[in-house]
């Protein structure tokens, strides 16, 4: 009886090893991909902000959401105190609730326990997301929690490499091409919330938010990204009650 279910037991780990495997292997793709250019471009953003290295790297692998890290940047280059910027860092984080709301019913087997869910939220982002949707309905339920821990932890691990190589070579770099990996987080942050956009709130918000922050920035204020995120965010509030009002 205990050589039965030894066996079963090493069975079950090699299985799960497998399909850990095989989300590690997932990260060679066009979305990872990008997101590890967007990554690059986070480091070189953090050196021309004055942050450490070991800093960059931290924030990418603490936060692990990039327009959140942009965020975090922004708020310490404008003078903000450290609580404001863990404020803003948190609030900006509320959009990942429906994202993880709908990922625990797609990960969770009949074994998965709590404190799997719990350590592994921490990676759930727009890509492993969109990764999630598209590749663990069609898994068997117990392969789902290895095979998106094989993918997120590679995912992130890398992530924070990019992050911290592209500091360090961003000194040594032409300024044409450190130019354009600094450009690439603002692309990604643009297009990404662009793509994500799907109520009229939201795409009133991202429209406000591009009128506004140029001019916050302009106005020498401090805590500028902060307060076109609230003022902004605030008017497209306003502006969608209103036209729902209207409809």
């Amino acid at each position: 009886m205990a050589d039965r279910r030894a066996a079963s037991m090493t069975a079950s780990g090699i299985a799960h090893s497998r399909w850990v495997l095989r989300g590690m292997r997932g990260v060679v793709s066009a979305p990872a991909a990008i997101l590890l250019l967007s990554m690059a471009g986070f480091g070189v953003l953090c050196r021309e902000a004055g942050l450490s290295l070991g800093q960059a790297m931290f924030a990418t692998a603490a936060i692990w959401a990039l327009p959140s890290q942009v965020v975090l940047v922004g708020a310490i280059a404008s003078g903000a105190a450290l609580p404001t910027a863990a404020l803003s860092v948190a609030l900006s984080a509320i959009r990942f609730v429906p994202m993880l709301a709908s990922w625990v019913p797609m990960v969770r087997g009949a074994r998965t326990k709590r404190w799997q869910l719990l350590a592994l939220s921490h990676f759930v982002a727009v890509t492993s997301w969109v990764v999630s949707a598209l590749h663990l309905p069609k898994l068997p339920g117990e392969a789902r929690l290895p095979y998106f821990a094989g993918f997120a932890l590679t995912l992130t691990s890398a992530g924070t490499l990019v992050t911290g190589l592209s500091f360090a070579l961003a000194g040594a770099l032409p300024p044409i091409l450190a130019g354009t990996l600094f450009f690439l987080t603002p692309i990604y942050f643009l297009t990404a919330l662009t793509a994500s956009a799907r109520l009229q709130a939201e795409r009133l918000a991202l429209g406000a938010g591009l009128l506004l922050g140029p001019l916050f920035r302009l106005s020498g204020l401090p805590l500028d990204l902060v307060w076109a995120g609230l003022v902004g965010g605030s008017l497209a509030y306003i502006g969608h009650r209103i036209l729902a009002r209207r409809a």
